[in-house]
């Protein structure tokens, strides 16, 4: 993978870039970020910009051509080691550790480095088991050091999700991060730092990555996966900047969320119940992901338009077809009922999720609603 494959993040690649210019790279780093940012893609990027065999001292990014830069591409350069959460399957019924899942782990990663660990659980076929990095792994782990690199520069150990590490394995990757194996590099990609063992962290180099903004993944969308404007900003809003997200939901069902929320909240706050039934048929016939991306859009926008009542500098990148409704509705969402509508709505998407009728509950939340935003400021 490329840095210039990566949307944004341009601080953080500059100072990637400029430790190996340097020579200044630490042997251990940990790339923090929430679950969907660019945290494992830049680990892989830098992982490949360390070992790439054409790299000239001034260049900033790898050259995409060489044997490792290919070998890097399709994850299967043999100094390129991954250690990541698993647990046992039907086709690993017993002793998973991550050796076992590379071909899955492969396809994964190459198919979108932006997921995140429930997604990693489904694509093994996890069902509702919970993965970690066991304590078997420390073993596996100690004896993938202990040899010497390959045919690259440097040994490079990705461990994804350390926050998920057995006290056993967490003590053994301890032990290598305060006496690191001869050009070892290890790259750790957490969504959840502060569950680190402290000793860890205190170890490590921070690389911290930035979430992406609403507009930034619209630009992407549109630009890069080439997703109609109007699309790219409801998975852009959907989404909250978690770009794994918004990539797999852009095959989805097109939808207008927006045309549908504002309808629906006009019919609530006049409480015409004829058209709240009938658009309670149509939520119903949306099917279950899209009920449950529609009433994420809603969470979404209802908070655009509480910030935007509040002072409309908040919001300043709304759309014109957005612009009016927000304007206007703003009179009605204040810091009193805000947050009981939020209540209702994430209700309603637990409800939905847990397979409940999609007719009732759309109708429920919205006589609640209905009489939420009748509340007097």
């Amino acid at each position: 993978m490329r840095f210039a494959e990566i949307p944004g993040q341009n601080a953080v690649k500059k100072l990637l870039v400029q430790s190996v210019q340097r020579q200044h790279v630490a042997h251990a780093q940990l790339f923090r970020g929430a679950e969907g940012s660019a945290a494992m893609a830049l680990a892989l990027a830098y992982a490949t910009f360390l070992n790439c065999e054409a790299r000239q001292p001034d260049d900033e990014d790898s050259c995409g051509q060489c044997a490792s830069c290919q070998k890097i591409d399709k994850l299967i350069h043999p100094d390129l080691n991954f250690i990541l959460p698993v647990t046992s399957t039907k086709q690993v019924p017993k002793d998973a550790v991550s050796s076992k899942f590379a071909a899955e782990w492969r396809s994964f990663v190459l198919e979108n480095p932006f997921q995140g660990l429930n997604d990693w659980m489904q694509h093994i076929g996890a069902e509702n088991k919970q993965g970690s990095i066991s304590k078997e792994e420390s073993l596996q782990l100690l004896k993938l050091v202990s040899l010497k690199a390959f045919e690259a520069q440097f040994k490079i150990v990705v461990i994804w999700l350390p926050e998920l590490m057995h006290p056993a394995a967490a003590n053994a990757v301890l032990k290598l991060l305060e006496e690191p194996p001869a050009a070892t590099i290890f790259l750790l990609v957490s969504h959840a730092p502060e569950q680190l063992l402290p000793t860890i962290v205190s170890r490590v180099q921070p690389v911290v990555v930035r979430a992406y903004s609403e507009e930034e993944l619209v630009d992407y969308l549109r630009d890069v996966q080439k997703v109609p404007e109007v699309k790219a900003r409801q998975l852009a809003q959907i989404s909250d900047g978690n770009l794994g997200a918004a990539l797999a939901a852009q095959d989805s069902a097109d939808s207008d969320y927006f045309a549908l929320f504002a309808e629906w909240m006009r019919h609530c706050y006049g409480l015409k119940v004829d058209k709240l039934l009938a658009t309670s048929d149509e939520f119903q016939k949306m099917g279950r992901e899209n009920q449950k991306e529609f009433l994420q859009y809603a969470l979404g926008l209802l908070r655009k338009v509480l910030l935007f009542g509040i002072d409309a500098k908040f919001v300043p990148h709304l759309p014109a077809a957005e612009q009016q409704f927000v304007t206007g509705f703003s009179r009605f969402v204040s810091l009193h009922n805000a947050d009981p509508i939020t209540r209702e709505l994430n209700e309603a998407h637990y409800h939905i999720e847990r397979n409940a009728n999609p007719r009732m509950v759309f109708m429920d939340t919205s006589l609640r609603v209905a009489e939420l935003l009748k509340m007097p400021a």
